[in-house]
């Protein structure tokens, strides 16, 4: 699914000189390699604050803590996504309240959220799922009339650009009053372990976030709020501050990979591609989901993997199906997409190193199988 290998061998020199200097300075926590890749990200982000922290998980609950959200304050979130987002809704004893989806692009409907909301509600986390920012002009609208927060999980999309109405544009991450973000080694900026991060244009929500992330320290052994112990440590810095400066030529490559994607499937009744829009930067394609129609897909799934071709199912189960996440509020009724997408969805190899004669033989094998 995601080719590391090759990726590391175009980078390796650098890669490994920057992580020797790292052993032979022996900073291993919140060295110089942290500091500098702090600031490598606000510059790239065009954003105030980044607290670099030890993975995207970590990142999504350190930001709801930040927020000083309270147990039984209602979170809106997408039902269609990675478990990770309502997970730490629940671990803070915050309610989940999951939605339903778009059918286009997969992420948080409005309608949905406008349904959902209640005195209790207090924050929207709208995922930017697989690659694609959410629609969040529409969004922010919204918490602005009812006075709510949005955190932008934004672990599929880093780099991806929001283009707003009136033509000005802004990094995905950086609109809501929080963001999150993983680099775990499969994302689009990965590292070569653990890691995350907070982003914010809140100077006071920074300063907060910054003391959660050290123990709830800002001077040694002064504990001034409840934190956790989640940094990014300095090795794994070094790796990403060798990868941040190709992040942008990384997404293009994989923009160019879906485009070719839906060339080779432009024919194809039974399978809708993901819609790509040629004159922005809005969806950087963490990964290439197809939907397929009429069509058993998980034979699919089998018949790809027997071909030597690796795919996922993201994902096989809504959150409201699940045994950990499950509420006698959730309506089956209020669910359609979802409960569709589930038994369409495929994800297709996608990565910086894809070449055309492995598309073509992983299109070629796709097309055969709905086609037989």
């Amino acid at each position: 699914m995601v080719d590391l290998q090759s990726q590391y061998a175009n980078i390796q020199d650098q890669i490994d000189s920057k992580i020797a200097d790292v052993l032979k300075s022996a900073a291993y926590i919140n060295g110089p390699e942290v500091h500098s890749f702090q600031k490598e990200l606000e510059n790239y982000l065009g954003v105030k604050h980044v607290i670099p922290c030890a993975n995207g998980t970590d990142a999504l609950q350190i930001a709801m803590m930040g927020l000083g959200l309270k147990p039984g304050d209602e979170v809106i979130t997408a039902d269609f996504t990675f478990a990770a987002t309502v997970e730490v809704i629940a671990l803070l004893q915050l309610t989940p309240v999951l939605v339903d989806v778009d059918p286009v692009d997969f992420n948080i409907s409005i309608e949905a959220i406008k349904k959902a909301i209640t005195p209790k509600t207090k924050a929207i986390v709208p995922v930017h799922l697989f690659g694609k920012v959410a629609n969040l002009e529409a969004i922010m609208e919204i918490a602005k009339e009812h006075n709510l927060f949005v955190i932008e999980d934004n672990a599929q999309a880093i780099g991806a650009t929001y283009t707003f109405k009136d033509g000005s544009k802004k990094k995905a991450g950086t609109i809501g009053q929080l963001a999150s973000t993983s680099f775990f080694p499969s994302k689009n900026l990965g590292c070569y372990g653990d890691g995350g991060a907070i982003f914010t244009n809140d100077d006071d929500l920074a300063h907060n976030i910054r003391g959660i992330v050290n123990h709830g320290m800002y001077v040694r052994y002064h504990h001034d709020v409840v934190g956790v112990n989640s940094r990014l440590d300095s090795i794994q810095a070094a790796v990403l501050n060798v990868k941040l400066p190709h992040l942008d030529t990384y997404n293009k490559a994989r923009q160019a990979a879906a485009r070719k994607y839906n060339v080779a499937f432009a024919h194809e009744k039974n399978i809708i591609t993901p819609v790509i829009c040629e004159n922005c930067d809005c969806h950087v394609f963490h990964q290439y989901t197809l939907r397929v129609l009429n069509t058993d897909r998980d034979a699919l799934v089998n018949f790809l993997n027997e071909n030597s071709i690796p795919c996922g199912v993201y994902y096989p189960i809504p959150l409201h199906s699940q045994k950990a996440y499950a509420d006698k509020r959730y309506d089956e009724a209020n669910f359609p997409v979802t409960n569709q997408l589930v038994k369409e969805v495929i994800s297709l190899p996608m990565h910086t190193e894809l070449d055309d004669d492995q598309i073509d033989f992983i299109t070629s094998k796709v097309i055969e199988f709905i086609n037989k």
